[in-house]
């Protein structure tokens, strides 16, 4: 079980490239190339770059899957339904990860964690076969204990919390509820650190609110994707990557004071 004596150790930082895909897309053809931005993102000093692959292939595509598998040098996060489909991807490639989130075909991007409570009995074979293949199996969930317990009772290792609903507060300038939201995030962070689960946190972080969630002493990784896609339109990837890495350092420095 995680020692609570300790001081909190460095945070990784998972580089979503999800959204160069979605550029790329809109006009067809070759550019620009995710696993280009992959592989930039690591020399700025990303610790793991996290894909997802949608039913309907909206951005990420399954070449980019095979390519990100066969040249990456970083493990990959492969996000991921839980369908057949999916699992078999899954399964041919053995990513070091897969993170399982929810999925509806009208949403623009991830609207939410997964209720792992709801939907235990439909999870828990697509957990048990990733598990099986030495998969690292994430849970994409609601900072909720009952979400958390669940997920443990599934046999994920990890579990990520949801912090789009504390971004959103924070832009709405609603500075109660983030406090309140951050609150729900810290209190399931510890729960499940206590449970033996690994912490990752993302969705929607910014530069502007990554530190208070970098700080939770329990979250090892965070996963930042459309940000960090945007920013590299004005300033490039690797400046876009490295401020945001500084600025996760940044947090878990003043954590640990």
């Amino acid at each position: 079980m995680p020692d609570a004596s300790k001081a909190p150790g460095p945070v990784r930082l998972g580089v979503n490239i999800d959204h160069v895909a979605t550029i790329r897309n809109a006009r067809g053809g070759l550019h620009p190339d995710p696993v280009r931005a992959a592989h930039m993102a690591e020399e700025a000093g990303a610790d793991g770059i996290t894909a997802h692959l949608r039913e309907d292939r909206r951005h990420i595509g399954d070449n980019d899957i095979n390519r990100l598998v066969e040249e990456l040098r970083l493990p990959l996060n492969l996000e991921m339904a839980a369908t057949e489909e999916m699992l078999a991807i899954a399964l041919r490639h053995a990513p070091r990860a897969c993170c399982i989130v929810p999925e509806k075909r009208e949403e623009r991007t991830t609207e939410g964690g997964l209720d792992v409570a709801a939907g235990h009995a439909h999870l828990k074979p697509y957990v048990a076969k990733l598990a099986d293949a030495g998969v690292r199996v994430s849970l994409f969930i609601e900072p909720d204990p009952v979400q958390v317990a669940v997920a443990e009772a599934l046999g994920a290792a990890v579990v990520e919390l949801h912090t789009g609903r504390y971004v959103e507060h924070v832009f709405a300038g609603e500075t109660e509820a983030a406090e309140r939201e951050l609150d729900r995030l810290r209190s399931a962070a510890a729960e499940g650190a206590a449970r033996g689960l690994e912490i990752h946190a993302g969705h929607g972080l910014t530069y502007d609110t990554v530190k208070p969630v970098a700080a939770i002493p329990q979250v090892v990784e965070l996963n930042i994707g459309h940000f960090l896609i945007g920013e590299a339109i004005f300033r490039g990837l690797k400046d876009a990557v490295s401020t945001m890495r500084g600025l996760i350092a940044e947090a878990r420095e003043g954590a640990a004071a």
